[in-house]
């Protein structure tokens, strides 16, 4: 009998961990202690205000620091509190939920949020997008160019209304196949997922997410620097598109020129065995033009008519304009996700399950927005806000509208890393960014625009994002060939948005 013995020196190392980014609620939950502590060193300021609340230039003064410890533990034990439902005193300025004035927190944006999410979920549920979607696919499965150009135009529009990033790593396993048996490569169908949606959300025209969640931060409205967002949506998803055709027809010309190489199989994928999507029923083109129609509704309530055909931003608003806002669009998205799962035919328990699920599945970009809000409290109620508005004040002051809408985009890009969730860096950052745009003389509709720039432009290729790695990895690419691949275009958005917010600021 052999009896055999493990030993140190027979024992397999143990794995070295791999670092694992933390989450947005991780990081919010640190820069929260962070600015608290820095409150203690930054000295207490303030700018006169006009009728309309915005800081006056040139108007910074020091005031006094009457806050005591005690005051600031309390400040930062309920700065998630006060995040949602914090009052404002009209007063003092201070925030607290037992205050009286006007609500300071973002409840409003929090239960849009947890809404939006039950209407996109009751809509998934129903399977009607997924099969359109895949249907335009199969159709121009013999038409490469309109098919890359078909995919990529459709997950733009979903990106620019409302967000579309995650939902895109669900058509993977449709889209490689066809692409594959049309002669091009993985890398191509990589291109047409991942830019075809991330352009749209980086020129997000009335993207709850983002450009919503950032306007209500900056005390605008969601319609506002609408024309300048979509007409940088036209021009940058053109060219992304043309970016992403032109690669394409390069492999199928020559497959040596491939970024991705092939795998066993690939070259032999016959048009064939591309996956066969059903065909649409009448119930899903229904459910179809009820979500088309939602969308254009939201558009038409938050848009400012007036002032966006006159180019007046005082003018006086037409009889049939909205203006809408988030306890509005609220409501809209409660109740179009009730008439999507009756058009359905879901049945009560079902749609009440996966609305119940949807707006579970939202709560975390919600708590985000609430804690990134709570973080703005803490700077509130330590009277620090102005002092660092002031600080930026002397970088930007003296420089051209063009150039300061600029720098408002280079400053927001490694936020934008730090900060992975576009919602809670619009709630963060917008506070300090948007009355630097009434110093320049600048829209604020501008800084937003150029922070959704920045957010999206970062998220076409930072590996903290799941739409980037989680794409790249379903579809076998590796991730230092998408880099390698989408550079080029990352360079020819990166100035074309500087273009675009410097002329849109100089038309302000």
């Amino acid at each position: 009998m052999t009896t055999t013995t493990t030993g140190p020196e027979t024992q397999e190392p143990a794995p070295k961990r791999k670092f694992t980014f933390p989450s947005a609620l991780t990081v919010l939950a640190v820069v929260t202690l962070a600015v608290w502590v820095l409150a203690f060193l930054v000295p207490p300021g303030a700018y006169d205000r006009n009728d309309k609340g915005a800081p006056v230039q040139g108007s910074y003064h020091r005031v006094p620091d009457d806050q005591s410890f005690v005051d600031r533990l309390n400040d930062l034990f309920l700065a998630p509190v006060n995040g949602l439902y914090g009052v404002q005193d009209t007063k003092s300025g201070q925030v607290g939920p037992d205050l009286t004035g006007e609500l300071y927190g973002s409840a409003g944006v929090f239960l849009f949020v947890l809404a939006i999410g039950a209407f996109i979920t009751v809509v998934f549920a129903t399977g009607a997008l997924d099969r359109g979607i895949g249907r335009l696919a199969h159709r121009l499965r013999e038409r490469g160019a309109m098919l890359i150009a078909g995919v990529m135009v459709v997950f733009s529009v979903l990106g620019t209304v409302e967000g579309f990033a995650e939902e895109t790593l669900g058509f993977y396993g449709l889209i490689v196949p066809l692409m594959l048996a049309l002669g091009y490569d993985r890398m191509t169908a990589v291109g047409a997922i991942i830019l075809g949606a991330g352009v749209g959300v980086l020129c997000s025209t009335v993207n709850p997410f983002a450009t919503g969640v950032a306007s209500a931060a900056a005390d605008i409205s969601l319609g506002d620097g609408i024309v300048l967002r979509f007409v940088m949506w036209v021009v940058l998803t053109g060219v992304t598109v043309a970016y992403v055709i032109r690669y394409a027809r390069r492999v199928q010309r020559d497959p040596a020129r491939s970024l991705s190489g092939f795998l066993p199989g690939d070259r032999e994928q016959a048009a064939s065995e591309a996956q066969e999507v059903p065909e649409l029923t009448r119930l899903h083109k229904a459910i179809l033009v009820v979500v088309a129609l939602v969308f254009a509704f939201m558009i038409f309530s938050v848009v400012p008519w007036a002032s966006a055909l006159t180019g007046d931003a005082d003018a006086k608003p037409y009889g049939f304009e909205l203006g809408w806002s988030f306890p509005q669009l609220a409501a809209l998205f409660l109740c179009a996700a009730v008439l999507v799962g009756v058009v359905a035919r879901m049945g009560e328990q079902k749609l009440s399950s996966t609305i119940i699920q949807g707006a579970a599945d939202f709560i975390s970009p919600a708590l985000v927005i609430v804690l990134a809000r709570g973080v703005t409290v803490i700077m509130n109620n330590s009277r620090i806000t102005d002092t660092v508005l002031h600080s930026i004040e002397g970088v930007v002051k003296g420089t051209s509208s063009g150039v300061f809408a600029v720098i408002v985009f280079l400053v927001n890009l490694p936020l934008a890393f730090l900060i992975p969730s576009t919602s809670g860096h619009a709630t963060l950052a917008m506070p300090i960014l948007a009355p630097l745009a009434d110093f320049a003389g600048v829209s604020r509709s501008v800084v937003v625009t150029a922070w959704a720039a920045a957010s999206g432009w970062m998220n076409l290729w930072v590996p903290t994002t799941a739409v980037t790695i989680g794409g790249v990895a379903l579809a076998k690419v590796g991730y230092d060939k998408y880099l390698r691949f989408v550079w080029p275009l990352l360079a020819i958005l990166f100035v074309l948005i500087c273009a675009f917010v410097a002329v849109g600021a100089a038309l302000t």
